[in-house]
């Protein structure tokens, strides 16, 4: 896939603003490894303490998916991730922008590669299914060194960062689809590609049902069942987490057993990623309204 031309009209003066802002990522982008670390935890430090709606969203996530911590361990958990936002911050810069030898200096430990090329050697496609932690863009970054992936993407509203991040995106995966574009990520996985997708967030969609999260009914898109039936596609967890001493560890886990059922697939991609989850709670993205739909009758969530 050709990354995407320049057109003049982003230089226009209504531009300014967001050229500005993908210019300080860019310097981010060029520090040594880590020193941005360092500079991700200070802006973890100043997130976490101010006040934000953030936090509340955070605090009724926690609450909600632990009910067996006390409110010292929710209040810890909630502090370790608004610390992580911090983290995410400069790992997104790193991601989008940081330079090929910055990228291969960054300690990185990949298992299960063995359940990726056993469905290439049936001729299948795969989907990496993963969830929206912190650390996800740069992950996607480093696995792409091992393995050609594509990935499914929202649309920005700002044409610059569109222009800007796509461009970024597509040094490093061989193909970027719109979340809407269907048909060409089908196409995609019926030729054998790999497709990296994270469907753990609330799109307010009619093709959502409710299956369990942390044991909590979760509107979910079906989106994984579907194409993988439509792609003939495997679909294959992919977790990855931020150590303790520097780096990332990444697995791939054996192909889930999709079957027929929209609903039980679904289901069986929720329980995977809550696995995920629980390996690394902080690095969670809590500050989603995850359980912002609720089931007829159930109470609003956040207020």
């Amino acid at each position: 896939m050709p990354r995407p031309s320049f057109a003049p009209a982003l230089l226009a003066p209504r531009h300014w603003p967001a050229w500005l802002g993908v210019g300080m990522i860019w310097l981010i982008a060029r520090l040594p490894y880590r020193w941005l670390m360092g500079l991700g935890r200070l802006l973890g430090a100043l997130i976490r303490r101010v006040p934000s709606r953030r936090r509340v969203v955070a605090e009724a996530n926690v609450a909600l998916c632990f009910p067996g911590l006390d409110a010292g361990e929710r209040a810890a958990l909630v502090d370790a991730h608004l610390t992580d936002i911090g983290l995410m911050l400069v790992e997104f810069a790193l991601g989008w922008m940081g330079s090929d030898r910055a990228i291969e200096r960054i300690p990185t430990c990949i298992e299960g590669l063995e359940h990726l090329e056993a469905a290439r050697a049936q001729g299948q496609g795969v989907l990496l299914v993963g969830g929206h932690f912190s650390h996800l863009e740069l992950c996607a970054r480093l696995i792409s060194r091992r393995i050609p992936i594509a990935g499914m993407y929202r649309r920005m509203d700002s044409a610059v960062f569109e222009w800007t991040v796509l461009r970024a995106r597509l040094h490093y995966a061989a193909a970027m689809f719109e979340k809407d574009d269907i048909r060409g990520t089908v196409k995609y996985l019926r030729g054998g590609g790999t497709v990296w997708y994270a469907p753990d967030q609330d799109m307010r969609s009619k093709d959502s049902v409710f299956v369990p999260f942390f044991g909590v009914p979760a509107a979910t898109i079906t989106a994984t069942h579907h194409l993988a039936r439509m792609g003939q596609a495997q679909v294959i967890p992919f977790f990855h987490q931020r150590q303790a001493g520097g780096g990332y560890a990444m697995r791939l886990g054996a192909p889930l057993p999709m079957g027929g059922d929209a609903a039980a697939d679904t289901a069986l991609v929720n329980a995977s990623i809550e696995q995920m989850v629980r390996a690394a709670p902080a690095q969670y993205l809590w500050v989603h309204k995850r359980f912002k739909t609720r089931p007829p009758g159930a109470p609003e969530i956040y207020g």
